[in-house]
């Protein structure tokens, strides 16, 4: 193919010009990769959308922080839900119709459970199930259900099942009728035909394939393991090689069987699904689940970091594969830094949602959330007609609970009014966890630093003001602060910059995400007010 310039490469690829199956295969992932900076199409508040308007898209499908994908295709309509880990309320569910666009529907989880992983959404007869392992109070792991007759709920109280030491849970139904989790291990027990207790003891299912003692991977860590029946066979399909650590580990593999009873054989193209260079535009690709398209086409989804976003957590991916002449299956969608064709025959639908907030609703769960809450976290907080009130808890960011959201554009700016009664204090901020956040916030008298998960008392500032706009730039992990005290007519620009591109898993633990948040600390109550977001197109300055 002669080489062509990067403006002139998107055009053509914006026209269709660059026809073939797939369209991400037309060029080597490593040219393409260096020619062609990523230009996703405009969705709401200028935040980045996968479906590009002309029939194709370029992932991710949801971006940000939306870990360990779980699928359901169920009639024309497909859901799909995440590890939600120490947020809640937790376990938003997402539907879409075209496999590209995906909108929230709402939380599943509310009763507050400790951390919650990888975990497994599926259907039996009319009801809908959710197995997820969670670790209360950080004792031990163990696999719970919840269910509910509608998808968009009201869903059950957490059911344990007493799987004890077990995460990664993955429903299938066996040759036999009988329901069975597989776990990470690779290990299944049977369950009751209710799902919602077990029938027998866990045990041994499938030695997974091992990749070479030379590949660079975290651990071998086998995981996620996902089951569908497609024709005569029983596919497993399995994460090893470790979730995060150096980008080349994570990757996907996948068994086939007669019986969910084994035995299993390893499939010759293993792993199916893995990044190989630090030059791919994603990083520790895993974690997958096959889905069938609206056109009886097939289709993987799974997670991977954005290459330079790791701050973003891992994001939801999506891959067409095709089924061979030897009954296996193979990833087709090439360098993943061009569009693909979407699925045929799906119906768009709505993608996101607006971050924008003037409080007046209830958006828990679906944007905001608590950072590993107290149970009885929910009590801080009181919607009036002019905003959010929210109670102070702790006496600094270091030890108070933030309300927080996921961001998904790796160049945005986020806003809001703060204002403040007592002695509170209160601020905005990029948090990651507790050792891991940046942000600026304020006192009647005094406007506060963090940086290092710290208070830069050097960096204090004299003020006199109980009401301040904040506004948070981050310009592709560079954050810039500024505030105002006549509601954003005028801004003063302060004057410390952070750089927080290692704010992420593989420095601080914890498989999370780098969540815009706001705290209120002290004593008294802090009112928020007009909470506002735009993704910035950076892509013309690449």
């Amino acid at each position: 193919m002669p080489k062509i310039a990067r403006r002139d490469l998107i055009k053509a690829l914006a026209a269709g010009a660059l026809a073939s199956p797939m369209l991400s295969a037309a060029r080597p992932a490593d040219q393409a990769c260096r020619s062609a900076s990523p230009r996703w199409g405009k969705g709401m508040e200028g935040q980045r959308n996968a479906d590009l308007g002309n029939g194709t898209y370029l992932n991710p499908i949801v971006a940000g922080d939306h870990p360990d994908p779980t699928i359901l295709k169920d009639g024309d309509d497909y859901y799909m839900t995440f590890s939600s880990f120490y947020s809640y309320p937790g376990l938003v569910i997402w539907h879409s119709t075209d496999l590209v666009n995906w909108a929230p529907i709402g939380p599943a989880l509310r009763k507050e459970l400790g951390v919650i992983w990888a975990v497994d959404l599926c259907k039996h007869g009319d009801r809908y199930f959710i197995y997820l392992p969670a670790n209360p109070d950080d004792r031990e792991w163990s696999i719970y259900a919840i269910w509910a007759d509608d998808i968009r709920g009201p869903w059950s109280e957490p059911v344990d099942l007493g799987i004890s030491g077990c995460i990664d849970p993955g429903h299938v139904v066996g040759e036999d009728g009988k329901r069975y989790l597989f776990v990470n291990g690779i290990r299944k027990i049977r369950l009751t035909d209710d799902g919602l207790a077990t029938d027998g003891t866990l045990e041994h299912a499938y030695s997974p394939w091992r990749y070479p003692d030379d590949w660079i991977a975290e651990n071998f860590a086998p995981e996620g393991p996902k089951l569908i029946r497609h024709g005569d066979w029983f596919y497993l399909v399995t994460a090893v090689g470790g979730t995060a650590g150096p980008v080349t580990g994570h990757m996907v593999i996948a068994a086939r069987s007669k019986s969910v009873h084994g035995p299993w054989e390893h499939c010759p193209r293993n792993p199916l699904v893995r990044t190989v260079s630090e030059s791919e535009p994603w990083w520790s690709r895993g974690h997958a689940s096959l889905v069938e398209g609206p056109a009886g086409d097939w289709w993987m989804v799974y997670h991977g970091y954005e290459n330079g976003f790791r701050t973003l957590g891992r994001q939801t991916l999506l891959e067409p594969i095709e089924w061979t002449a030897d009954g296996w299956f193979r990833a087709m969608g090439g360098d993943l830094s061009l569009p693909i064709r979407k699925p045929a025959k799906g119906r768009p639908g709505p993608a996101g949602f607006a971050l924008s907030d003037d409080f007046s609703t209830d958006r828990f769960g679906i944007q905001w959330c608590f950072h590993d809450p107290e149970p009885d976290e929910m009590a801080r907080v009181e919607r009036t007609g002019r905003g959010l009130m929210l109670a102070a808890a702790g006496s600094s960011p270091a030890d108070s609970t933030p309300l927080a959201c996921i961001v998904a554009d790796r160049a945005y700016q986020a806003e809001v009014t703060l204002q403040l009664s007592g002695e509170s204090e209160a601020g905005l901020l990029l948090f990651y966890n507790h050792k891991a956040f940046v942000g600026v916030g304020f006192t009647p008298d005094t406007i506060k630093t963090y940086q290092y998960a710290e208070e830069q008392v050097w960096a204090r500032l004299p003020h006199a003001n109980r009401r301040m706009r904040i506004k948070l730039t981050n310009d592709r992990n560079v954050i810039t602060y500024e505030y105002s005290y006549d509601d954003g007519r005028s801004w003063q620009l302060h004057l410390t910059r952070v750089e927080v591109s290692g704010m992420h898993h593989n420095v601080f633990g914890g498989f999370l995400s780098l969540k815009v948040g706001i705290y209120s600390a002290a004593k008294g109550v802090v009112l928020l007010s007009d909470f506002r977001y735009r993704g910035v197109d950076r892509s013309a300055d690449l």
